[in-house]
């Protein structure tokens, strides 16, 4: 390896631990993240597929953002709020019978079909 390519390849590590704090402080936003670091999403992507570390690490990002939406929304069932807890039991409490659904009868007689007027040539 030549010197330049050790001082790019350093150059690179250190765009990387760059794009993972700055994905950090945006909660996983990408674009934010990238014009911070000012790299391309390109350029991000490329390292996601190419880099094993680069991508756990943003993945794991991608976690926390998620954690620190789930507690925004306890904040808000704590807070009495009617919209949060029927989201919160529509989408957590499924196995426990908090879901809509949609009856549809499959028993259709043939009487019971619209007519249907083929056209042809």
């Amino acid at each position: 390896m030549t010197k330049r390519d050790t001082i790019k390849r350093n150059s690179t590590e250190v765009q990387k631990a760059a794009m993972i704090e700055a994905l950090t402080k945006s909660l996983g936003i990408v674009t934010t993240a990238c014009k911070q670091v000012e790299i391309s999403r390109e350029t991000h992507y490329r390292w996601m597929q190419e880099d094993e570390k680069y991508k756990s690490d943003v993945e794991d990002i991608s976690d926390v953002a998620l954690d620190f939406a789930e507690s925004m929304l306890h904040k808000q069932i704590e807070a009495k709020d009617t919209a949060a807890t029927i989201f919160y039991l529509k989408t957590k409490g499924k196995r426990r019978g908090y879901i809509e659904r949609s009856e549809v009868d499959h028993n259709v007689s043939v009487q019971q079909l619209p007519d249907v007027i083929i056209k042809t040539k």
